[in-house]
Order: structure tokens, then sequence, then C-alpha cells
């Protein structure tokens, strides 16, 4: 079964083609970094807009890459939700037209799903049950995949996401944006230990996350000493990055690890935009080994926002009998 897959959650526009939710056939981004970059930060409006320029480019684009025709395709898939509102409609109502002129089947795929189906098309023998770690700039979610389409989220972020967090500490640092990858390149060359920031905790739930006190622990630590006259440079630049991000690299393990102290021993699915800083990496594999757990991570290019991650949970997802009607509507919430 070949689904066509696109996407438009935030400053992505994606589509790709794939095979029964695990063959790649064609992936193609356009992505709006650089427009942007002029602002330090996604501007909504500008993302929509843009997704509107790019869409009909960037399905025309994948189809070609697959050498096939829409005669060839046998569902449309599209993210409903979360994310940005006005992103997401452009990509449902470009998604619903395709699906009305062409009398395809319209499959609609949340965003968290798809981010976790972006191991299936790198690892062949993934299945569930396992447990899916959902880290990037908008959510940070524990989640118990007990089949494909059966999901039970164990543990969410009761404020800022992780992805948010390591931006807004990039972005007071002086670091370009996007910032995520320029702190990874950056912690690694400095003293975590410098810096003694607070690993936070949620009461009563252990498998909970929170990030916005150490978001401001960092730049209240900055703007601190720039009052002092210290130059936010060199050295101490990357001493502040490598304690942040050790920081919170232990946030997002310690509910890791809280689950797993619970006696399950699933597998771990990484995903998500933050699953490509290599600090979370290799602690989260040093996790599972010392646990004995099979660890999945995808490569670099499926950690961000991209088409074929919702094709392929679309295949399951028309399994289990989903299909979107016309009216289906697109929501900016995690629990739509």
């Amino acid at each position: 079964m070949r689904i066509l897959g696109i996407e438009s959650s935030c400053d992505e526009t994606a589509a790709a083609v794939v095979e029964d939710g695990r063959k790649t056939l064609s992936s193609v981004v356009a992505s709006q970094v650089d427009i942007h970059a002029l602002y330090g930060g996604v501007v909504p409006e500008i993302a929509s807009r843009a997704h509107t320029e790019a869409l009909c480019t960037v399905v025309n684009e994948a189809l070609e890459k697959a050498g096939l025709t829409m005669a060839d395709i046998d569902a449309i898939a599209v993210t409903y939700a979360p994310g940005l509102i006005g992103a997401l409609l452009t990509g449902l109502s470009f998604a619903k037209g395709l699906s009305y002129s062409s009398g395809k089947p319209l499959i609609p795929v949340h965003h968290i799903r798809g981010h976790i189906a972006a191991n299936y098309v790198v690892f062949e023998e993934l299945k569930p049950p396992f447990i899916g770690l959902v880290v990037s700039g908008g959510h940070t979610s524990l989640i118990k995949v007990k089949d494909y389409t059966d999901f039970e989220t164990v543990g969410v972020t009761r404020d800022d996401a992780a992805g948010e967090a390591f931006d807004k500490a990039a972005r007071v640092l002086g670091l370009p944006y996007p910032g995520g990858a320029h702190m990874d390149k950056l912690a690694a060359q400095g003293d975590k230990k410098r810096f003694a920031f607070t690993v936070s905790k949620v009461d009563n739930a252990p498998f909970d996350f929170s990030f916005s006190g150490l978001k401001t622990a960092v730049i209240n630590l900055v703007h601190t000493m720039e009052m002092r006259g210290e130059k936010i440079e060199g050295e101490l630049k990357a001493d502040i990055a490598a304690s942040f991000t050790k920081a919170a690299v232990k946030t997002v393990s310690r509910g890791v690890e809280a689950f797993y102290a619970e006696g399950e021993k699933l597998p771990l699915v990484l995903s998500g935009g933050v699953a490509a800083n290599s600090h979370l990496r290799a602690a989260l594999k040093e996790i599972t080994e010392r646990l004995g757990v099979g660890f999945y991570v995808p490569p670099l290019s499926l950690c961000g926002d991209n088409a074929q991650m919702i094709a392929a949970q679309a295949y399951y997802e028309f399994l289990a009998g989903k299909i979107a009607p016309l009216d289906q509507n697109a929501y900016a919430c995690m629990e739509a």
C-alpha cells in the first residue's frame, strides 16, 4: 500500500511516499529556517504563508521522485494535530482537496504518533510493545505503545518542552537560530560541572517532566553575569552550555529511569527533534545498555519534522479503520 504523507505542523513543509509503513519511496522537505532566522524563532503567520506557497511543489516533487502519479497512490495522510493551528490547516486543507479530487481516502495522523513511527522506516524489526520517548521543540512525552494504534501516555511535560528550553538557552547565549545543534556542539567543549543547575521533579508524578525552572535559571545566570560586566564568551559560554545540557538530559533520563524502576523492561524508542542531541542519545544508550533493553533512535534526518513518519504511521491507522471525513478539523492541542 502506497501512502502519500503531508506534514506542515510547524516550519517544515514536507511530503513523502511510503509503502506498507516501512519502505520509503521518496521524501521531500522544504525548510523555513532561513525565513525564521531573521526573527530568532518561528513566526506562525509567516510559517502558514510559506506552507501555502510550498505545498504543491513539495507534493509534486515527492511523487516525481517516487516515479509515481496520483493514480498509483492508495491513500493520502496528513498531520491534523498538534502544532501551529494555521500551519496545520494549510496542510490539512491541501490534503482534503487532493483527497476529494483524486478519490483517495484521507488518513489523519497525530504528530506525536508520527514522530514515533519515524523509527519504523529505519528498523524493520521494530514492533510494539515498547516505550516511546518523544523529545522535541513543543513536546516531551513518555508513551507506552501497546500496539501500532494503541497508545498510553505515561508522562508529559508540565510546562515547557525540552526543545523549547534548549532554544531559549541558545538564544540567551547568543547562538545562531536554530539553537539546538549549536548548543550540542558547544556543550561538548565545556565543563558540565561548573554550574549546578537543578534537575526538576514533579511531585507525585515521577514520569512527568518540567523545564521552565531550568530555562529560567540559565536566563537569570546569564543576565546576572552581564550586569556584573562579565562577557559571556569562550570557555565561560561553553561551560554554561555544558552545565545546562547536563541538567536537561538528566531531567529527561530521570523520567525514563523512573519508568523502568517499575519493572517493565520494554525497548526504548527515541524520537523528535531533540533526539538529534548527542548528549541525550549517549545518556539513554547507557541506561538501556545497563538495563539490558533495546534502544532505537532514528538518523538525524528523521528526528525533525518530516512526512515519512506521517505516511508510516498512516499505514497502521488505515489498517485500524481510521479514515477522515472531509470536514476533518485541525487541532493545536496534544489531546486531539
